[in-house]
C-alpha cells in the first residue's frame, strides 16, 4: 500500500529565510519549475532525481543540493519508497546573482559539516523563541555555501578585532536580555559581518551567542523560581517565548524541570528535622 504524502510549511520570523518546507513523497513528480529563492535541499530518506539546466544531478544520502533561483529543475523520487526531504528557501540576502553559475555547475554538495549544520537549522525553526540561533546557524551555513561556490576568491578578513567584537557584542546580549535581539541588529551595532560575528563571539568565550543569551536567561529564572514566582510569569520576565519554551532550555542546562526546580530545597531533601549527619 503506497503512502500518500505528507507535508508541512512555514514561514518562520528569520530573516532570508523565505519559508521552511519538509515533505515526504512516494510518486509525486515535480514538473519543470522555477523559484524565485534558493532551494537548499537535504534528504533524510531515499533520494531524489532532478534535472537542472538540461543536466541529470541525484541527492545521494549527505549530500547537501543547492539550486539557484530563476533556473528551471524537476524532481522525482529515485527509490521505490520515495524521499522524505526538508528544503529551506533562501532569499538573495544570503546568496547573490553572481553565485548562481556555480550552482548551476555544481548544485550537489558532499560536506557533511554542512550537512549537519542544515539539519540543526530546521530544528532550530522549528522552536518559537529559538530566532537567534536559527539566525546564527544561518549565516555560518551561508558563509560555508559561498566558501564552496567561490573557493579561494573571498579576501581574508582580519581577525585581529575579533575579541574586541565579541566583547561588544557580550554586552549588548547583556543589556537586551529580557527583549533579545536579532543577529542584522547585533551585526549592525558593532558594525560586524553577522558570520564573523558568530565565529568572533565563539572564539573567544568558546559558546555561541544564542547559547549564552540562553543560558543567562535561565540563570536569572532560576533566581526567580526561589524568590517564589511561577513558571509562566518568569517565562515572560526572562525572555522566554512561552512557558514551553523556559521548560525545554531550562531542563537542557539545569537537568530538572522549572515546575520541580523551587520545590527541591531542604524541606524536600527527605533529611527530618533535628537528624544528625554522622
Amino acid at each position: 500500500m503506497v503512502s500518500g504524502p505528507e507535508v508541512s510549511a512555514w514561514r518562520p520570523p528569520v530573516a532570508g529565510v523565505v519559508e521552511v518546507f519538509h515533505a515526504h513523497f512516494t510518486e509525486h513528480a515535480y514538473p519543470m519549475h522555477v523559484h524565485d529563492a534558493w532551494t537548499l535541499l537535504i534528504v533524510d530518506d531515499g533520494a531524489v532525481r532532478y534535472d537542472l539546466d538540461r543536466h541529470e544531478h541525484g541527492t545521494p544520502h549527505d549530500t547537501v543540493s543547492l539550486l539557484p533561483p530563476h533556473v528551471p529543475h524537476n524532481g522525482s523520487p529515485a527509490t521505490p519508497r520515495g524521499f522524505r526531504k526538508r528544503v529551506l528557501y533562501l532569499d538573495m540576502t544570503q546568496l547573490d546573482a553572481g553565485y548562481i553559475g556555480a550552482a548551476v555547475d555544481r548544485p550537489d554538495l558532499v560536506d557533511p559539516v554542512l550537512r549537519s549544520g542544515v539539519g540543526r537549522l530546521h530544528t532550530a525553526l522549528a522552536s518559537r523563541g529559538d530566532e537567534l540561533e536559527a539566525e546564527s546557524r544561518l549565516a555560518l551555513i551561508s558563509e560555508r555555501l559561498r566558501g564552496h561556490l567561490r573557493p579561494g576568491t573571498a579576501a581574508r578578513r582580519r581577525e585581529d578585532d575579533g575579541r574586541s567584537v565579541a566583547y561588544r557584542l557580550r554586552e549588548l546580549l547583556d543589556e537586551r536580555l529580557v527583549q533579545g535581539v536579532t543577529l542584522q541588529e547585533a551585526a549592525a551595532a558593532v558594525h560586524a559581518h553577522p558570520a564573523h560575528l558568530v565565529r568572533a563571539f565563539s572564539g573567544a568565550f568558546g559558546i555561541t551567542p544564542h547559547q549564552y543569551l540562553t543560558s543567562r536567561r535561565v540563570d536569572r529564572a532560576r533566581g526567580l523560581l526561589l524568590e517564589g514566582q511561577r513558571p509562566g510569569e518568569v517565562a515572560v520576565a526572562t525572555g522566554f517565548y512561552d512557558q514551553s519554551h523556559l521548560n525545554r532550555h531550562f531542563k537542557r542546562v539545569v537537568g530538572i524541570a522549572p515546575g520541580r526546580y523551587a520545590r527541591n530545597g531542604p524541606a524536600s531533601s527527605g533529611r527530618k528535622e533535628g537528624a544528625t549527619v554522622s
